[in-house]
């Protein structure tokens, strides 16, 4: 390997260990930091063990993860029968959460929600139970978001090395 290629095969495991933390962290887009990081895994090595077909499958997996997560936390809102307004709560309550560390991105929705359906009912109770369904949601999203990064990981190493 010639030192242009060994720069861009570090350049991916960088980008590679960025998005495992994205996969935690909800503001680092995990899944298109591994996929990018992959991508230049295999330039690196000038595509001859990883192909266009796994290319362009990590791709559709990482488009698929991050919509996923934007889905499952309003899918969550929705499960536990909470208006609309709880919906755009959670995500405004996301939003603002990111102002406040890691600590507002996951409190945030939940604050987001309760306070978006409190207004639209005027009920302490179905208000609880959107910015739970809230929290649900993000979970829910977390997990199908770092399943799909992990599997995205196993398709580029089962192509590379086998």
């Amino acid at each position: 390997m010639d030192f242009i290629s060994i720069f861009i095969l570090i350049s991916g495991i960088i980008f590679v260990l960025a998005g495992l933390v994205g996969l935690i962290i909800p503001v680092i887009p995990g899944p298109a930091l591994i996929c990018a990081g992959l991508i230049f895994a295999a330039w690196a090595d000038n595509f001859s063990h990883v192909g266009g077909i796994t290319i362009v499958t990590l791709i559709c997996f990482a488009v698929l993860a991050h919509i996923t997560d934007f889905i499952a936390a309003s899918f969550g809102v929705k499960k536990f029968g909470a208006s609309r307004w709880a919906s755009v709560g959670a995500f405004v309550g996301g939003v603002v959460g990111l102002f406040f560390g890691l600590v507002g991105v996951f409190i945030g929705p939940f604050i987001g929600a309760f306070i978006a359906e409190l207004v639209a009912r005027n009920r302490i109770e179905p208000a609880f139970r959107a910015g739970l369904g809230s929290w649900m949601g993000i979970l829910l999203g977390s997990v199908a978001k770092a399943a799909l990064g992990f599997a995205m990981i196993g398709i580029y190493i089962i192509a590379r090395f086998f």
